[in-house]
């Protein structure tokens, strides 16, 4: 019985918060205008047309490296992006027309937020300029996902309730 309590037990938790490492911060802040962006070349085969010129800057990264942040803008041009991460973006300044694997076309301006899974490509055509704030996060080793996934839904069980489906996000809230 004891075993069964434990299971239990351990379903039921909440991870406790990782301790940050020593020397990892654990708030970072700075105002957007003083975040100096260096180059950062988008690579000359994904280049379709023109010559954007892109520049970059790390805000931040988790203390386990799995996430990030970073400040990314970028001149007139149209590229293929290739999305090694799972990526977040905010446009904050311009815009660009973002053509997907799809063939979908959508305009993301000032105040857009737009998701791109990790495996993905996007055609980007920017008309003058776009500056973006990225949260980029690496995928987990596929067995911590089964791991994790798994104690969810043993939870859900001990609970009683349906666990809520993955990457739902707007799409699910939309369709309700």
């Amino acid at each position: 019985m004891s075993l069964v309590k434990d299971f239990t037990d351990l379903a039921l938790a909440d991870p406790a918060p990782a301790e940050p490492a020593p020397s990892h911060p654990v708030f970072l802040t700075a105002p957007l205008a003083s975040i100096v962006l260096d180059p950062a070349p988008i690579e000359p085969t994904w280049v379709i047309a023109g010559q954007p010129l892109a520049r970059a800057k790390l805000h931040s990264t988790s203390a386990d490296a799995f996430s990030s942040t970073t400040i990314w803008d970028c001149t007139a041009g149209a590229f293929r992006w290739h999305f090694v991460w799972d990526e977040t973006v905010h446009i904050i300044e311009g815009a660009v027309t973002v053509t997907d694997e799809t063939g979908k076309v959508t305009k993301l301006s000032a105040g857009d937020v737009a998701y791109f899974a990790a495996g993905s490509w996007a055609t980007w055509e920017i008309s003058s300029y776009v500056k973006k704030i990225a949260f980029c996060r690496r995928a987990f080793p596929a067995p911590m996902v089964t791991a994790l996934s798994l104690k969810a839904r043993l939870a859900s069980l001990l609970r009683g309730t349906r666990p809520a489906p993955s990457g739902a996000g707007l799409a699910a809230a939309s369709s309700a």
